[in-house]
């Protein structure tokens, strides 16, 4: 595994995790008839893979996961998805921690690639050397 390997895991890992909260953001404020088809917030589960033969630690995803958060009901009789009680059930989405979520995911995507060009500078400079 090369420094362009771990880079590029890093990258797909915050690309997994920026497309959770976008879908997450999609989806707020979205309603359902019973509170089993409310939308659920998903979240990226990481965890760290070691290269023992060189000792480079990265990321994989570990999985995409739908949050356990309970649906807000909300009482609403002339809807059309109203329940027998007039209830709708909204998704449970805090759509600033997703905004939170997807400026941190951005921010560590740019750190990654910045680490790569850095990289790849010194390498341009190592081969011009004389």
């Amino acid at each position: 595994m090369t420094l362009f390997d771990v880079a590029g895991r890093a990258m797909s890992a915050q690309l997994v995790r920026m497309n959770a909260a976008a879908s997450n953001l999609a989806n707020a404020g979205t309603v359902a008839a019973s509170e089993q088809e409310a939308y659920r917030p998903l979240r990226a589960v990481f965890a760290e893979q070691l290269d023992s033969a060189n000792g480079l630690s990265t990321v994989k995803v570990d999985g995409v996961y739908r949050s356990d958060a309970t649906p807000i009901r909300e009482h609403n009789p002339d809807h059309p998805l109203a329940d027998a009680n007039g209830d709708v059930w909204s998704a449970p989405v805090d759509e600033n921690a997703e905004m939170v979520e997807m400026l941190e995911s951005s921010r560590q995507y740019q750190n990654v690639v910045e680490a790569m060009q850095t990289a790849k500078q010194l390498m341009l400079e190592t081969m011009r050397m004389k």
